[in-house]
């Protein structure tokens, strides 16, 4: 199965260039459809690129808060210099407490295809 998901334009350069190989979302609806194997094409929303992968393993969890203590960060897109600093709350921006709590989250790990 295909998946399609809008990506601002430095997370998507980070998936075209291998940094980032985990992507991190809201484990609603349309992500409990994603299963191994299927395709994930990402689109920048600036430019209307795309990039396909294929996804490698799903990580659920309750929240971002546990995500981030199980998971690579270096993996879900932060750089090195940044991963001291890195918090769940940076995630706060794009799902608010309350839909984490509802939902759960996830991490996506895909491969270039």
């Amino acid at each position: 199965m295909t998946h399609y998901m809008k990506l601002r334009p430095h997370p998507f350069a980070m998936i075209e260039s291998g940094k980032k190989t985990i992507e991190l979302r809201l484990l609603d609806e349309k992500r409990r459809q994603i299963a191994l194997g299927d395709t994930l094409i990402f689109i920048n929303t600036e430019s209307g690129a795309q990039i396909a992968c294929s996804v490698k393993n799903l990580y659920a969890f309750a929240s971002f808060e546990e995500l981030y203590r199980a998971l690579p960060l270096d993996s879900c897109g932060y750089l090195p210099e940044e991963i001291p600093y890195a918090s769940a709350k940076d995630m706060e921006q794009y799902y608010t407490v309350q839909e984490q709590a509802q939902h759960g989250v996830i991490g996506i790990e895909i491969a270039l295809i």
